[in-house]
């Protein structure tokens, strides 16, 4: 893919869309791509995340283990690992391909310096990320009520 192309993909994840179209670019220009046949772990539970992914074709089965059966789909343009793209943590999860798939790997180092050069990309995502946990935080707040 081209850098245009990764660039319009990068736009279509509503996080990253937030830095605009130059920011865009230099994540582009300075991530890495990989690729993973089907089988291929992503990533595994718990291990120590410095990176995000982006999904730029085929989809990974992203699991828990937490002895239920649940798992999600993760496709083109879906972002895994967004949290590590700002702070250091375990992951919460295994992705594992599907099929035949390829990443965008962002790594937080990338990441900040792409955020430090453009404090008002900063700002738009540190206030979608606060919007987004009191959203979560209310959400939470009804279940709880609701189970008593």
């Amino acid at each position: 893919m081209s850098i245009e192309d990764d660039v319009s993909l990068l736009e279509r994840v509503p996080t990253l869309r937030l830095l605009g179209r130059d920011a865009l670019r230099v994540i582009a220009i300075g991530s890495e791509q990989q690729e993973f046949s089907r089988g291929s772990v992503l990533f595994r539970e718990d291990e120590q995340a410095d990176c995000g992914y982006v999904v730029q074709s085929g989809a990974f089965r992203i699991s828990i283990d937490d002895g239920s059966d649940h798992e999600v789909m993760a496709d083109r343009g879906t972002l895994l690992g967004e949290l590590s793209l700002l702070v250091s943590m375990p992951r919460r999860s295994t992705a594992i391909a599907a099929e035949f798939s390829s990443v965008i790997r962002i790594t937080r180092s990338l990441f900040q310096r792409v955020l430090d050069s453009d404090p008002d990309a900063a700002v738009r995502l540190r206030n979608d990320m606060a919007t987004r946990v009191n959203e979560l935080a209310s959400d939470f707040a009804q279940v709880r009520s609701k189970l008593g």
